[in-house]
C-alpha cells in the first residue's frame, strides 16, 4: 500500500516554494501525495517562525495534527520550516508527538528522512542553511495559472526588529540563467503570471554580481513567450532605483503594481530599525513612482508600537499614511522576537498600544480603500478568473491591482457563458464590498 504524504505549509510564498520542492521529491521517490493532509499517513508542517502570530499558528496546527496522531486517524508528524529551525529543542521537548524535526537546510534530504520516520526512528537533521536548494522541480500548490519565482534566499538586510537573517542566513541569489529556464519551463506548463519574490528582490544579484540586477532580470523575463502578467514584491524603498522604475515603466507584462515594505516614516524610529531613509526621501520616492508611472499600485506594510515610538511619532505615521494615500497597506503591531536588536531595546510598549496603534492606521486605510474602490465605478477592468463561488452564484479573480492571498478580489457574473480558471476577461465594476469590487463580464473578453 501507497505511503500518503500531505503537507501544510504555513506562512509567506517564500515558505511555500520550499514546500513545493519537498514535495516534488517526495512525488519523484513514489510517496502518494493527498490535498487533505488530515487524510495523510505522514503528514508535513512546513512552519513559519517570523512574529508571535505566525508562531501561535503553527503551534496550534502543530498540536490538532497531535491530537489526529492520538486518535491514529495519522501515523506520522514532520515539522519543517523557519519555526523548527528556530526552536528546534523547544520543540523536541515540548511536543513529543513530532516524529521528525527538520531544518531548512535538511529540506533536500526530506525523503530520506520519511523513510526512516516510516522505519520507527525519531528524527532531527539541522544541515547547513547553505544547503538549502534554490533550485529544482516543483509540485506547484498555486492555482495552475500563476506561480511564484524564488530569486533569492535568506536577507543581509539585518533590520533590529527581524530573526529572518538568523534564521535563513545571508541572502543567497540564483542565477539569472537558472531563473529564466525556470520561468520559461512554467511559461510552457501554462503559467500567465509570474510573481517575483524574495526577502528583498531589490537586493537581488549583489552576491553574484556585485550589484543589484533586478532591473536586468525583468527585462530578461519580460521576454519570455506565454507570459502576460509580471509582479514583483518585496522591493525595498531604499533600492528602488531609477533603473528599476525605468525598466517597471516601459515593460508592458510588468504589472502597474509594486510591494514596498516601508515599515514607518519618521527617521528617528526607522534608524533604531536600522533602516535608511525618512519621510522626506519617502515621500519623494512615492511622487516619483507616481510621476513615471501613472496609475502605480501601491502596497506596503508598517509597524506600530516599536520600541520608543512616542505618541508623536505614531500620529506622524498616521498623517503620512492619509497623506500618501497608499493603494493597499497592512498594518501589524511590533512583535518582540528573541535573538533581535529591538528585542534588548529601551522603551518596549505594552501590547495594548501597539495593538491600539495598528487598529487606527488601519482603520484609516479601510477609509481610504473604500474611496479609491468606489472610484472605480462605472470603469471596466481586466480579471484573472480564480473559480466560482456557490453562496454567491458568481465568479471571482484578481485584477492587475491585487496580488494572490494578500489583496482583495472581484466578484463577477457571466450569464452568457461559462468561464474558465485562468481566464482572464473584461469586467464592468458596479459596486463595492469592503476592499473587493462586484461588476459583470463585458462583451468583450481580454485576450
Amino acid at each position: 500500500m501507497e505511503t500518503r504524504v500531505g503537507m501544510v505549509s504555513l506562512g509567506c510564498s517564500k515558505n511555500q516554494v520550499d514546500a513545493e520542492r519537498m514535495l516534488y521529491k517526495l512525488h519523484e521517490k513514489g510517496y502518494k501525495l493527498v490535498e487533505d493532509a488530515a487524510l495523510a499517513d505522514i503528514t508535513i508542517i512546513n512552519t513559519c517562525g517570523f512574529i508571535e502570530s505566525a508562531k501561535q499558528e503553527a503551534i496550534e496546527t502543530i498540536l490538532e495534527f497531535a491530537e489526529l496522531k492520538k486518535e491514529g486517524r495519522i501515523k506520522k508528524i514532520i515539522i519543517t520550516g523557519c519555526l523548527a529551525e528556530r526552536y528546534k529543542e523547544e520543540i523536541l521537548s515540548e511536543i513529543p508527538e513530532a516524529d521528525a524535526v527538520i531544518g531548512i537546510g535538511s529540506n533536500d534530504d526530506i525523503c530520506n528522512i520519511l523513510d526512516r520516520v516510516m522505519n520507527g526512528e525519531q528524527v532531527t537533521a539541522f544541515g547547513s542553511k547553505l544547503d538549502l536548494s534554490l533550485t529544482g522541480g516543483r509540485v506547484r500548490t498555486t492555482l495552475p495559472f500563476y506561480s511564484y519565482l524564488k530569486i533569492s534566499d535568506g536577507c543581509s538586510n539585518c533590520c533590529s526588529y527581524c530573526a529572518i537573517p538568523s534564521i535563513r542566513g545571508k541572502m543567497r541569489s540564483v542565477p539569472m540563467e537558472t531563473l529564466e529556464a525556470e520561468a520559461a519551463e512554467l511559461a510552457e506548463k501554462g503559467v500567465r503570471e509570474l510573481i517575483i519574490i524574495a526577502q528583498d528582490s531589490t537586493r537581488y544579484g549583489e552576491d553574484i554580481y556585485g550589484k543589484p540586477m533586478l532591473p536586468e532580470l525583468l527585462t530578461r523575463l519580460c521576454g519570455i513567450d506565454g507570459l502576460k502578467w509580471i509582479r514583483v514584491l518585496y522591493c525595498y524603498p531604499e533600492r528602488i532605483s531609477d533603473e528599476l522604475i525605468e525598466v517597471m515603466a516601459k515593460e508592458d507584462k510588468i504589472v502597474k503594481y509594486i510591494d514596498m515594505p516601508i515599515q514607518h516614516c519618521d527617521g528617528e524610529v526607522l534608524s533604531r530599525m536600522n533602516r535608511p531613509g525618512d519621510e522626506e526621501t519617502l515621500r519623494s520616492l512615492i511622487a516619483k513612482l507616481r510621476d513615471r508611472i501613472p496609475d502605480i499600485i501601491l502596497r506596503t506594510t508598517l509597524i506600530t508600537g516599536f520600541p520608543g515610538e512616542t505618541e508623536e511619532q505614531f500620529e506622524r505615521l498616521a498623517e503620512f499614511v492619509k497623506d500618501m494615500r497608499f493603494d493597499r497597506l497592512g498594518c501589524f503591531p511590533y512583535s518582540q522576537e528573541e535573538g533581535t536588536k529591538a528585542a534588548l531595546m529601551d522603551g518596549q510598549l505594552d501590547e495594548d498600544t501597539r495593538e491600539r496603534r495598528a487598529d487606527i492606521i488601519m482603520e484609516q486605510q479601510m477609509l481610504i480603500a473604500e474611496e479609491k474602490n468606489e472610484a472605480l465605478i462605472g470603469t471596466v477592468t481586466e480579471a484573472v478568473v480564480e473559480g466560482f463561488d456557490r453562496y454567491g452564484e458568481c465568479y471571482f479573480g484578481r485584477t492587475a491591482a491585487d496580488a494572490p492571498e494578500i489583496d482583495g478580489k472581484v466578484f463577477f457574473t457571466s450569464p452568457d457563458r461559462r468561464l474558465a480558471i485562468g481566464e482572464f476577461v473584461k469586467v464592468s465594476i458596479n459596486e463595492t464590498m469592503d476592499y473587493d469590487l462586484i461588476g459583470d463580464v463585458t462583451d468583450e473578453s481580454a485576450k
